[in-house]
């Protein structure tokens, strides 16, 4: 097929209603300030194990029975199934060890453990043998939940009678629970706790209940978590009803499951706006949503949601957006993340992040322009940094994303609009490298094709220099984009404690991406009406 008669296929599917897909996506920002995103069966397991007395307990069993993969564990591929893994077994057997009214099938419970334990203490086969994914708090969450199984296991339930004395699950090779002896250690010496570990405050166990100087947030959360507010919360409480509040509103909102993180409120209406704005599609954005972006920057930036510390990346995504839509105010906050060498994604963090040095370098040239002297300097040393850690073939890889895909799309962006003419060279390179791995079907994702890495594709391949061969791969993965369905989350890539889809986010950027095809191959045809306004 031609590239011209695959242009004329790749038309957008059709929005709800009279209503434009952007039109709708903007509406939901403000239908439900808290955010979209998927269930966490990590997160989901640790209410099961330590909040048996909130409600829809029963729901949470059988949410975790129905997501159990067929060789036993949770969670994704290359590793990624550790975590959920462990927290689902260590619930389960929770569950088994407990005499609770059954809501669910005990027999299934015990077949899923048994599985499971196989899976984990399979040396071939366990999610331990993989590379450890760089997820947050992974060295504390691994060695907690190994403890508690293993205790479990000293005198198992009957039924998993041949588990009796099996020791611990094989962790990670060169991870220890060094980490978590020093965390449990300040948590007993009443000093105060920081910011960054509450999100996953739940390792602690019992001992984290009113944790001395934790307090709820006047949403009712702990560090944006489920897990760590009922935790921290301990039990029923009527003295607390704000943090009761928050957890029974999130386990109404997720049908008795529970996401890693809620709410993520600025994180959210950040990437949305900024990836349809960067694309050019210039939706109307009602005034609040822009006047609380605004709100949400204080002296030390702004954070994902309440409850979470300030990090750079929430910092700079906000800035970019509020500039793009005509709003540019002073990054000065940013400067308390400058290393000297890069940007921090928080004060103490351990590694570093490409996306959010991309973010920054957007963040900083927008609000103040590469024309300024001390913009142009940073957005040079950011670049350079940048640049240093592309990978031989081209992509780029991140922290905060298990898809290359993900973090090549930004880095890309951020050096086509503010790298300058020494940035070239390496956005040729990924956008050849992109060409390189699209999929025969025009799709591309790094375990199978993902409508969401074949929109960050799509915008990286529409960032390099027009030739056929480009042409020839936006046209068919624009058809193919217009054909997939697995914008709200079969495949979860974005890092939390485990593997996690923001429902929005993703959608924002297949829109965005089919905008630019559409500007690209001069078909902006959605069943007669137009699918975006390009500026």
């Amino acid at each position: 097929m031609s590239t011209e008669a695959l242009a004329r296929d790749a038309v957008a599917a059709p929005a709800p209603g009279s209503t434009s897909v952007v039109d709708e996506l903007i509406a939901e920002l403000s239908r439900r300030p808290s955010g979209r995103t998927s269930a966490s069966p990590y997160e989901t397991a640790r209410l099961v194990s330590l909040a048996p007395w909130l409600t829809r307990h029963a729901d949470r069993i059988r949410y975790l029975l129905a997501a159990q993969s067929p060789d036993g564990g949770w969670g994704g591929p290359d590793g990624y199934a550790l975590v959920p893994t462990l927290s689902a077994v260590e619930g389960l057997l929770a569950v088994s060890s407990r005499d609770e009214p059954a809501g669910w099938s005990p027999d299934a419970v015990y077949d899923a453990v048994d599985r499971a334990l196989r899976l984990l203490f399979d040396r071939v086969a366990s999610p331990a043998t993989c590379p450890v994914p760089d997820l947050p708090a992974v060295d504390l969450i691994v060695p907690a939940l190994v403890d508690r199984i293993a205790d479990h296991l000293v005198d198992p339930p009957t039924r998993l009678a041949g588990w009796r004395g099996v020791g611990r699950p094989p962790m990670p090779v060169g991870m220890d629970r060094r980490r978590l002896d020093r965390v449990r250690a300040l948590a007993a010496s009443g000093r105060p706790m920081p910011p960054k570990l509450l999100h996953a405050l739940e390792i602690l166990g019992p001992a984290a209940c009113r944790l001395t100087g934790v307090i709820a947030t006047t949403a009712g959360a702990v560090g944006a978590s489920p897990a760590a507010t009922a935790v921290w919360l301990g039990g029923p409480d009527e003295t607390q009803p704000a943090a009761m509040g928050y957890l029974t509103g999130t386990l109404t909102e997720y049908d008795g499951a529970v996401p890693c993180a809620t709410p993520i409120t600025v994180f959210e209406r950040a990437w949305v706006l900024s990836t349809l704005a960067r694309a050019g599609v210039r939706p109307v954005v009602p005034p609040e949503l822009a006047a609380e972006l605004h709100d949400a920057l204080g002296p030390e930036g702004a954070a994902t949601g309440p409850g979470l510390p300030m990090d750079a990346d929430t910092t700079a995504v906000t800035l970019y957006t509020l500039a793009l839509l005509g709003h540019p105010t002073d990054p000065a906050c940013l400067t308390r993340y400058d290393t000297g060498e890069h940007f921090c994604t928080w004060q103490g963090e351990d590694g570093s992040s490409v996306t959010t040095n991309a973010h920054v370098l957007e963040a900083i040239g927008r609000c103040l322009g590469d024309d300024v002297p001390a913009a142009a300097a940073v957005s040079r040393r950011l670049t350079d940094w940048l640049i240093d850690r592309q990978e031989a073939d081209g992509q780029w890889w991140d922290r905060w994303h298990a898809s290359p895909y993900y973090a090549t799309s930004c880095v890309v962006l951020a050096l086509r609009e503010h790298g300058g003419p020494a940035a070239r060279p390496a956005v040729e390179r990924a956008v050849a490298w992109v060409l390189d791995s699209q999929r025969a079907d025009g799709s591309w994702g790094r375990w199978r094709g993902t409508a969401e890495e074949t929109a960050y594709g799509l915008l990286v391949v529409l960032a390099g220099s027009p030739s056929p061969r480009v042409d020839a791969a936006v046209a068919v993965a624009a058809r193919r984009l217009s054909t997939m369905q697995d914008a709200d989350g079969s495949v979860p890539l974005w890092h939390d404690k485990d593997l996690y889809h923001p429902t929005l986010i993703v959608r924002a950027a297949v829109a965005a991406a089919r905008a630019s095809a559409t500007a690209r191959l001069s078909v902006s045809v959605d069943h007669g009406e137009p699918l975006v306004c390009i500026a």
